[in-house]
């Protein structure tokens, strides 16, 4: 997997901005998308994030209440470097992951899996990202 360089990523959050989704007002079809993930993968927690300069926001979330976490050891953050799912069996041994909000504290992710959502000229600019129970 390629690093993402500063020119990368300064056209990355263009082409972000330019779809003007961010911290626009909660939207039926992407709740629906999230609550299906939810469902299909029996996971108590799935959101629909878009990442941002230095925050993960989520335009839909099912199992949790955050609107968005910071995007240092964000998951998501992570998430959008790789070009396929990206998942991690164990959160909290996994060294992109362990400084997590969400591992360390309530509700404890230890599985994550992400699909990233690309736009139309080749950026990841967010994922659809379900935690199923670790149990």
């Amino acid at each position: 997997m390629k690093a993402l360089t500063s020119q990368d990523e300064s056209q990355r959050l263009e082409a972000l901005r330019r779809y003007r989704i961010l911290d626009t007002p909660s939207d039926a079809p992407f709740d629906h998308i999230a609550e299906m993930a939810a469902t299909l993968f029996h996971a108590p927690i799935a959101v629909i994030s878009l990442v941002d300069h230095d925050r993960i926001w989520f335009k839909a979330h099912h199992g949790i209440d955050e609107q968005h976490v910071t995007r240092e050891g964000g998951l998501c953050a992570s998430a959008i470097l790789s070009p396929e799912v990206y998942h991690l069996r164990d959160a909290a041994w996994d060294p992109r992951a362990n400084n997590n909000s969400l591992v360390r504290q309530p509700p404890g992710v230890r599985f994550y899996a992400a699909a990233p959502l690309r736009s139309s000229d080749g950026f990841n600019l967010g994922t659809l990202a379900v935690m199923p129970d670790s149990t």
